[in-house]
């Protein structure tokens, strides 16, 4: 049998392929907001707000355990479709074992670290003495989700790489339905924050397991063998990982250090204001952003094959789609900034509109150059990715801490939109250009302006229908919906060729479908 035969499967078309993974990624954030939506007041009602608050602090901390990840999650998923591509099954168990054991030290380390953070719980959060027992209880029985998980990660790993992300979608939401359910039994049956934790957990950890069998399902020929870790596989995995740790720490530094200059500059109740904004960016970029993801397996697929037509392809669809996606969500956020903040949180929070408006345009660049920048680190330019965004988060910090004496929450935002403005525009997007052999013009003229134009119909309608609305957040939203109904009518219409229309068409239609099911599944049960 050859290298790689094993591997070797007729894959479904391109376009099938991402707009199944696509879809079933939108079902899943979906189940998680209908889910979140619902069940945290039943919670909140049941605990009491000290607990659930509890529970909340305490989870939050294993959030920064993702530190521990050191870019290698990223690194393998890349490996797994370079070698998937190459048909080399040998390579492919090489890295899959060599990855594995690697995350299990790291899963050990995680909660090694869970637990001296327990130890030493009510100093770091100053809790009451009867908080403190259930505090550390909490952390010990998620951190054991988390370190598991981490160990798991390869699995994970092999299903996107084959492109397969649709599977773990699926039974990602299964689970987030699951636990939904669990959760309200737990509560409703009189137990309190350590019994729902537990029952949780349990949930989450079994879901692994069939996180695993997906991974078998899709390549029946993988092996996870001790005797399979490779050194020279750890330093070739060490030479992307390093990078994607950098990007990953950059981003987080970009987007997330300037919630800590606000306090440290202005105080906690600027940093209410500004949560605000924060929030409604961070809801846009999630919704608007999924595409990208699913791409990097098919930009690593087409560089190791030389497929630079391919390349180009995906880059100018890509970068269409995305910000078709992103554009309409994010001009209707700025332009109806007013009335949406005032009828969600009242008019003591105006300040919150302009902060609205400047990171929903810095969301506009992130998600229209994320095509880019996933292609430049599938494609062997990961080093620029990297440099760019290492770079561009010093000058994010500098210039916020610089503008939020002169300019307050303002200045802030300005802060970040330039640096990141100005990487995407003079740096990236023409990296990932010359990356594909393609002049800058053409690929403004085919993936930007086509995506960007119809949003001026979609202005027009707010701009005179925004004051007719009724103070009311019901209203605002309806409104809001009409508006990007407008941009993706003129988008569909005369945005895109025929063949394109009828692919995006067919997807919206699937993703009804899906719904429909399962909202009848529901319904009969």
């Amino acid at each position: 049998m050859r290298p790689g035969s094993a591997v070797s499967a007729m894959a479904p078309s391109e376009s099938t392929t991402v707009g199944r993974n696509l879809s079933t990624r939108y079902l899943a954030i979906g189940a998680e907001m209908a889910v979140g939506l619902l069940v945290l007041p039943f919670n909140l009602s049941h605990l009491g707000k000290s607990a659930y608050g509890l529970w909340a602090l305490t989870t939050s901390i294993t959030m920064y355990f993702s530190v521990l990840d050191l870019g290698y999650s990223g690194a393998v998923v890349k490996f797994v479709a370079q070698y998937r591509a190459k048909q080399d099954t040998r390579a492919l168990n090489e890295t899959l074992s060599t990855t594995f054991y690697l995350f299990a030290s790291f899963g050990v380390l995680t909660y090694l670290v869970a637990i001296v953070l327990a130890v030493f719980l009510d100093r770091i959060l100053q809790l009451p003495p009867d908080q403190a027992h259930t505090a550390r209880l909490v952390l010990l029985i998620t951190s054991v989700s988390v370190a598991l998980g981490t160990a798991c990660t390869v699995f994970g790993a092999v299903i996107n790489g084959f492109q397969r992300y649709d599977l773990n979608n699926i039974a990602g939401t299964a689970s987030t339905v699951v636990i939904a359910v669990a959760n309200v039994l737990v509560l409703w049956a009189g137990y309190g924050l350590v019994e729902l934790v537990l029952a949780t957990t349990a949930i989450r950890v079994l879901t692994y397991w069939v996180y695993r069998a997906n991974a078998y399902r899709v390549f029946p020929a993988m092996q996870v063998r001790l005797d399979l870790f490779r050194r020279h596989r750890l330093r070739e995995l060490t030479s992307f990982s390093v990078f994607m740790a950098l990007i990953d720490w950059a981003n987080k530094l970009n987007y997330s250090i300037d919630a800590i200059v606000i306090g440290i500059m202005l105080g906690t109740g600027a940093v209410a204001v500004w949560s605000v904004g924060q929030r409604l960016a961070e809801a846009t970029q999630r919704l608007t952003n999924q595409l990208n993801d699913i791409l990097f397996p098919n930009v690593v697929d087409y560089n190791a094959s030389d497929r630079v037509d391919r390349l180009q392809r995906l880059f100018l669809v890509g970068t269409r789609l995305s910000l078709a996606t992103v554009v309409p969500i994010a001009a209707v956020l700025m332009l109806m900034a007013g009335p949406l903040v005032r009828a969600w949180v009242g008019p003591g929070f105006d300040g919150s509109v302009i902060v609205v408006q400047l990171l929903a345009l810095i969301v506009v660049v992130r998600v229209g150059n994320a095509t880019a920048a996933t292609l430049l680190k599938g494609a062997d330019r990961h080093r620029l990715v990297a440099a760019v965004n290492v770079a561009t988060a010093i000058v994010n910090v500098s210039l916020s801490i610089a503008l939020v004496k002169p300019f307050g929450l303002a200045g802030v935002a300005i802060g970040t939109l330039v640096p990141v403005s100005a990487a995407a525009i003079f740096i990236l997007f023409p990296a990932s250009c010359s990356r594909v052999g393609l002049p800058i013009r053409q690929a403004v003229a085919n993936a930007v302006w086509p995506a960007v134009w119809p949003a001026g119909t979609m202005a027009a309608y707010v701009l005179i229908s925004r004051s007719m609305i009724p103070q009311s957040l019901l209203a605002v939203l309806v409104s809001m919906g009409v508006a990007v109904s407008i941009y993706a009518a003129t988008f569909l219409a005369f945005g895109i060729d025929a063949a394109e229309r009828r692919f995006y068409l067919s997807k919206i239609f699937e993703v009804a479908t899906r719904v429909r099911v399962l909202l009848l599944a529901s319904e009969s049960t």
